[in-house]
């Protein structure tokens, strides 16, 4: 139990405020917040509405799908220039599912680190048991695929784009799209998605 004094220096960072205002920039509702953090819808609305002060590892990985680092809840403007430097082996990979046994895709965050980014980058892996479309999706902004290796359908409203390796794509994503692995072996994208 965190004691007044505790309670109230917490609650004049006004973190509960901030996740909302990133959520409702994002257009994304608390399930769909969930669904991406892994984390329950009951529990995000605690932490909107200061109820609950999250924990470190918590707000991290509410962070993390905005795309804003920690100092985000907790200092005013930056006063270092961005810089993100990702290794490959310290990526954050997003199963489709989290918790499902065989994923259809996997993608990677490649500019995770960066705060207050202005697109997201991720290599995305099609692995061989998605045989057919993933589910159509849609959100505001643009998109840009690039292949790296192997062949990928895009379906874009009723119309598909089969890409090669060194093949790309630039749409609206307003409009619903999937994703589907063609061929018979596993496909590598980069994909970048902007606001």
């Amino acid at each position: 139990m965190l004691s007044a004094t505790l309670q109230e220096g917490l609650r004049s960072y006004e973190i509960g405020a901030k996740v909302r205002a990133l959520r409702a920039k994002k257009q994304m509702g608390l399930v769909q917040l969930a669904e991406h953090t892994g984390l329950s819808p009951a529990l995000l609305s605690k932490i909107e509405r200061n109820l609950l002060f999250p924990p470190l590892p918590t707000l991290y990985r509410i962070a993390l799908v905005f795309g804003v680092g920690l100092e985000f809840f907790f200092a005013g403007a930056r006063e270092k220039p961005v810089v993100a430097l990702v290794r490959k082996d310290s990526r954050v990979r997003l199963p489709d599912r989290p918790g499902v046994r065989e994923p259809s895709f996997r993608f990677e965050s490649l500019d995770y680190p960066a705060t207050e980014r202005k697109f997201n980058a991720y290599l995305a892996e099609f692995l061989p048991t998605a045989v057919v479309h993933l589910q159509p999706h849609d959100h505001s902004g643009a998109e840009f695929v690039f292949v790296l290796r192997g062949q990928l359908t895009i379906r874009l409203g009723l119309v598909d784009y089969t890409l090669d390796a060194g093949d790309s794509l630039y749409f609206d994503p307003s409009a619903p799209h999937s994703y589907r692995r063609t061929g018979g072996r596993t496909c590598e994208a980069i994909v970048v998605t902007a606001p």
